[in-house]
């Protein structure tokens, strides 16, 4: 399901993979939606088939990231006095630039076949237009269900109004009662966690467990359960899919959420998308083979348990989650280089025990250098890391723009800029013309295993050109010496000669009578060994 998930808007006849459209160094100055729409044809060419982009609506600030969200019916299109006063140009952009510029860049993007997803955060508010007197309790920030003051009077920062948008798309202003918690008392110049007073308000309970209870993240806490919130945030999504060209939706830190709320936001968005096909008079879509709108939460734990009991008691829509224990399993291996046992690089991963809603990465815009998750994989284990999330049958691997492409970092509090993770292009662009078929997997030695991928080219066209794809053999090394992996890739390709699509690995390999050979790969590296004429077909 997860690896089928833009089945229905882009019917490639190649895998499907997805990228994160940018890294949390992104340059500002609303130049980013331009690029990302003068790129769709490289993206397109080495296989890119939707883009995660980052949050489209407008932050506290012109050049904020975005998950500080302010108003998500503002997609840089309205002018806020605090950008005007702060002098940034347009005063209406986010970081990324303007509406107009975001369309064009999606109509390019479209043209290539590329879906889109986009980065929802709905789990808080920050940047209020002014301050309300309210009572609250502060919470032990280490137990967030421990009351430990009476009700007292703060002052928080929840006023939301818009003056912008002068109410265009959605009335509602937002006020306390909107939210379940704040950070900050104006009034008292204290930093707590309160809880916001009011009949039956309470922390959502359909969250994770984490400091007893993991329903407050940061600034104003969105509650759910406000029967004004929840139909503003249904509306937005239905608008989202009306007026943008998107295909999905990246929700962010869905273990601070109501899943019962997520479940239902899913459900509505996709009962939106099939009255949209049913209204342009196309048939309705058989979602056994991908979900119509795509989901996708950043659950990040690393907890297999903690993973299969969210997806289990979700609901009954399919929804996929972001693979952080395969992430860090990629950490561990790259930390401990040759003394790290290969086999058990799945071990306790969803990839491994729930595919169909696995969305496989090695790194994204939290775990990179300088931010509060940061989890580096080593550089040296990198590519290995995206050979196994590309080139092998299960999950839908998210590539990220900042090993493609390198890291930004300018200014005294950003680390330096990390290069792009070697030959990414050519990994991404094998999956897209080798990595298909039945999977044959040699997992038999600690520090070298492999893979082949048989291809899909019927047994009645062995012999007609163009018939489907070859499929490839790859090896993995962590170890100090070569490594070498004897392997079967089938008896039609008796006879040919394989070579490193990578061109890391120089030589040939001769298949020999009974489709068996012995493939090999550089220490602490990867290989993905194909027919000689398919390399060249494909232009590697």
């Amino acid at each position: 399901m997860a690896s089928a998930a833009n089945h229905h808007s882009d019917g490639h006849p190649h895998n499907y993979t997805m990228m994160q459209a940018f890294e949390w160094y992104t340059p500002g100055g609303g130049n980013h939606w331009k690029w990302l729409g003068d790129n769709a044809e490289r993206f397109a060419d080495i296989g890119i088939t939707a883009l995660w982009i980052p949050p489209p609506t407008k932050a506290s600030s012109g050049e904020s990231t975005g998950y500080d969200v302010y108003d998500l019916w503002d997609i840089g299109e309205f002018e806020h006095p605090r950008d005007k006063k702060a002098g940034v140009e347009p005063p209406n952009r986010t970081k990324y630039g303007t509406r107009q510029e975001l369309e064009e860049a999606m109509k390019k993007l479209r043209a290539k076949g590329i879906s889109i997803y986009v980065d929802a955060v709905l789990n808080h508010k920050a940047g209020a237009d002014e301050c309300q007197l309210f009572k609250a309790r502060e919470v032990d920030r280490d137990n967030r269900s421990k009351l430990v003051t009476e009700a007292y009077d703060i002052e928080g920062w929840t006023k939301f109004t818009f003056p912008g948008r002068q109410g265009k798309y959605s009335k509602l202003e937002w006020g306390f009662e909107h939210f379940t918690g704040v950070d900050w008392d104006q009034k008292g110049q204290k930093s707590a966690i309160f809880r916001i007073e009011g009949d039956g308000k309470t922390w959502a309970r359909d969250v994770d467990g984490e400091h007893g209870n993991y329903d407050y993240l940061m600034a104003s806490d969105v509650d759910h359960a406000h029967p004004e919130v929840k139909e503003d945030l249904l509306n937005w999504g239905a608008w989202m899919m009306r007026t943008f060209p998107i295909s999905g939706f990246r929700f962010d830190a869905v273990k601070h959420m109501s899943r019962g709320f997520v479940c239902d936001f899913v459900k509505h968005v996709r009962q939106e998308a099939r009255k949209m096909r049913e209204e342009q008079g196309k048939e309705a879509v058989d979602e056994n083979q991908g979900p119509i709108a795509f989901s996708v939460g950043e659950f990040w734990k690393d907890s297999l348990d903690a993973c299969l009991k969210y997806l289990g008691e979700f609901g009954d829509e399919q929804f996929s989650l972001f693979d952080a224990p395969l992430h860090y399993n990629f950490k561990e291996a790259g930390d401990a280089g040759k003394d790290y046992d290969l086999r058990k690089v799945f071990d306790g991963t969803i990839v491994q025990a729930r595919p169909i809603d696995a969305v496989t990465l090695v790194e994204n815009h939290d775990t990179q250098a300088g931010q509060a998750l940061e989890s580096t994989v080593s550089p040296t284990f990198k590519p290995l890391a995206y050979a196994i999330i590309l080139l092998r049958q299960d999950g839908y691997p998210c590539v990220f723009l900042g090993d493609l492409d390198g890291c930004h970092g300018d200014g005294s509090n950003q680390p330096p800029p990390a290069p792009p993770t070697s030959d990414l292009s050519k990994l991404i662009k094998a999956r897209k013309c080798f990595a298909y078929g039945e999977q044959k997997d040699y997992w038999d030695h600690a520090s070298c295993v492999g893979w082949v991928r048989v291809g899909d080219v019927p047994e009645s066209h062995v012999d007609t050109p163009g018939a489907g794809h070859d499929g490839c053999a790859v090896v993995l090394c962590v170890g100090q010496e070569e490594g070498k992996k004897w392997m079967e890739v089938g008896k039609r390709h008796a006879g040919q000669v394989y070579v490193d699509a990578l061109g890391w690995k120089q030589g040939e390999v001769k298949v020999n009578q009974e489709g068996w050979a012995e493939f090999t790969c550089h220490p602490q590296s990867c290989s993905v060994w194909v027919s000689k004429e398919a390399k060249e077909k494909y232009g590697f």
